[in-house]
């Protein structure tokens, strides 16, 4: 959440102001070549998934609910005081109570307006401060009690809300065995591993690293995915760190380190989303400027008017905004946790709360509408030339890149039993393609411009006639061949646009570099407003741009290229299941499989848990107004409107909390 003078939907990424805060049971199964695998190291103990840090965990449950039971302890001995005749050692007590509650809330006031911000936590202060003026102890011991409430409900719906995202930290891979130059296999700490480093993963074993399989695997993936059925790869088929190998044991080749692999992106995410509260900027903030301005001129006229100071503090009192300042957090916090379980990792609040006034949707065409696993339809060379070695070129140089396309480069150069070589000086370049060294020849890979000679032009009207996606493959002294390559639509693809929505998105873009042909084909297909076809990085920024100035725009992409754009989107969603760590770091959220379905359950979480937000925070507040009518009028005093004001903000907390369980339900 965020500052709304920037654009008519809130604020972009960079503009936010964020606030702080087991495998499966290894089958009894041989690895194929009757190879033996070496035993497993022990878990350190106290690391076991569920029960790390039990004691520990049993004194942070302690110290969740400790403030609360002690303040309340103390405030009921001090009715056991005044009920026993001694009343004055009740008020001690209470008032006790009230300054202890005063002077930290009063010293985060100080900070936070030492910082130039300013909310509605400046009202408890007032409250507590004009309570302990006027000598109503027990109205400053009641909201005292009120806050410690609030606070720990809030702490109490955190825990909870993050239990899913705490089970992805649990689950990092942190050794690898890794096969050695002689032969053998070595248990290596993931760090350690390299690109191009064969692996071995026994059964039961979570995938380190991104790779590609040397032999068959199946594996579960439900943990990254949210697929339950276990899935089947064959020789040559890329695969995500964090699956679990859920058959015997299988080689794998190592695509990226263990800081770059997919499972590590998620893993930040997560880190990320648990260490941090409901946003700094909160919904909450919105409303400061006009409601404590009224609170305190309604408090004002109330003092004027009778010349009793005792009504200015029962306004305070009943207008302490709990309901604010902690239903709304609860909720979007409780809505963090949902999504997560189905496949969306949100980095925070703010985030998820924008999310929830989204319009504007702006989605890659390859991997998300169409099915990502493109097919080798044909090859064409320059005349003279050789198909297989323009194939085994192109796959070499591809070897190492997360695009799709790449990925069907290596699987076509494998199906041909193609013997690639190890390139060397590869760079990626972002909307064009991948260049470098293959047995010491330049080689290029992807896009070209300018003049092409006639075959060349030739196989590229025949590629768009045919709707085929066209890879050029090149030396210093021009194109070699080009692979021609085709690309279905997913056939729940119109469904999910349909699903998108249904949740409120009212504008749908389809944004490629692809042709112009194909992209249309591809958007009437599947139902998107518009398309934007031949896009460069910088033209994916530009329109987005032009788009989040209208509306709250939502960016999904799955590339390098992508990161500019998923950063200038108010909230950039990448496909965290292709590896794409570039697109992920950038990201407010990751959709851990690669396709949009799970979006529409994040819209549909985000708006409900929003709405119960400010469905809490409007009906506390409205009951609270009342209340302060009649707090100004002296019909309500400060004792009387501590305990209303307690009962209305456990309403509205118990409420926010409903963004848990209740609502849009996941349909399959």
């Amino acid at each position: 959440m965020g500052d709304e003078q920037s654009a008519p939907g809130g604020p972009r990424r960079d503009e936010r102001e964020h606030g702080p805060e087991s495998p499966p049971a290894r089958p009894d199964r041989p690895e194929p070549g009757g190879e033996c695998l070496p035993e497993r190291p022990a878990r350190p103990e106290g690391h076991e998934p569920g029960t790390e840090g039990r004691p520990g965990g049993r004194r942070i449950r302690w110290g969740l609910w400790a403030p609360l039971t002690g303040l309340t302890g103390l405030v009921l001995v001090g009715a056991v005081l005044w009920l026993s005749g001694r009343a004055g050692a009740a008020d001690a007590v209470w008032a006790a109570v009230t300054l202890t509650a005063l002077l930290p809330a009063a010293v985060s006031v100080l900070r936070d307006l030492w910082r130039r911000r300013f909310g509605v936590d400046v009202i408890a202060v007032l409250a507590l401060a004009g309570a302990l003026g006027v000598g109503e102890y027990l109205a400053g011991a009641v909201i005292a009690v009120m806050l410690a409430t609030g606070r720990t409900l809030e702490a109490y719906a955190q825990r909870r809300a993050t239990r899913d995202l705490r089970t992805l930290l649990e689950r990092a891979p942190r050794t690898a065995r890794r096969r050695t130059a002689d032969g053998g296999v070595e248990v290596v700490p993931v760090d350690r591993v390299a690109v191009g480093d064969r692996l071995l993963v026994g059964p039961g074993d979570v995938v380190a690293v991104d790779g590609v399989t040397e032999s068959p695997a199946t594996l579960d993936e439900s943990v990254v995915t949210g697929e339950s059925r276990l899935v089947e790869r064959a020789v040559g088929e890329a695969v995500a760190s964090g699956v679990i190998n859920a058959g015997a044991g299988f080689g794998l080749r190592a695509t990226e380190s263990a800081e770059r692999s997919t499972y590590a992106g998620i893993v930040r995410l997560a880190e990320e989303a648990t260490a941090r509260k409901a946003p700094t900027v909160r919904l909450a903030d919105r409303y400061a400027a006009a409601f404590v301005p009224f609170t305190l001129v309604l408090a004002g006229l109330g003092w004027a008017l009778s010349g009793d100071f005792i009504r200015a503090v029962a306004v305070l009192v009943v207008a302490t905004p709990c309901p604010l300042l902690l239903a709304t957090p609860i909720a979007i916090v409780s809505g963090l946790s949902r999504v997560a379980r189905w496949g969306v990792l949100v980095r925070d609040g703010g985030s998820l709360e924008v999310l929830g006034r989204a319009r504007t949707l702006l989605v890659d065409k390859t991997g998300t509408l169409t099915a990502g696993r493109p097919q080798a339809a044909e090859t064409v060379v320059a005349p003279g030339g050789d198909a297989d070695e323009v194939l085994r070129l192109a796959a070499s140089v591809e070897q190492l890149s997360p695009h799709v396309l790449a990925a069907a480069l290596v699987r076509h150069a494998g199906d041909r039993g193609l013997r690639l070589s190890m390139p060397t000086e590869v760079v990626e370049e972002p909307g064009r393609g991948v260049r470098g060294r293959v047995d010491g020849r330049p080689v290029r890979v992807g896009q070209l411009g300018g003049d092409l000679p006639e075959w060349a032009e030739q196989a590229r009207s025949r590629a768009e006639a045919a709707g085929h996606s066209v890879v050029w493959v090149a030396d210093e002294r021009g194109p070699l061949g080009a692979l021609l390559f085709t690309d279905p639509v997913r056939p729940d693809a119109p469904r999910a646009v349909e699903r998108l929505r249904a949740a409120g998105l009212t504008r749908i873009v389809m944004v490629t570099g692809d042709r112009a042909g194909t992209a249309r084909r591809v958007a009437d297909s599947v139902g998107v407003d518009d398309v934007l076809a031949r896009c460069t990085p910088q033209e994916k920024v530009a329109r987005v741009r032009a788009e989040a100035d209208r509306a709250v725009t939502v960016m999904v992409g799955d590339g390098v290229n992508d990161a500019p754009a998923l950063a200038e989107a108010h909230v950039g969603v990448a496909m965290g299941a292709t590896g794409a760590t570039a697109s992920a770091d950038v990201a407010d959220a990751v959709l851990t499989v690669d396709r949009l379905d799970p979006l529409a359950d994040a819209v549909e979480v985000a708006r409900y848990a929003r709405r119960i937000a400010v469905q809490s925070a409007t009906v506390g507040m409205g009951l609270a107004v009342i209340a302060m009518g009649f707090a100004a009028a002296g019909r309500l005093p400060p004792v009387a409107g501590a305990f209303l004001q307690e009962g209305i903000d456990v309403l509205v907390i118990l409420n926010a909390l409903r963004a848990l369980r209740g609502g849009p339900r996941r349909s399959d």
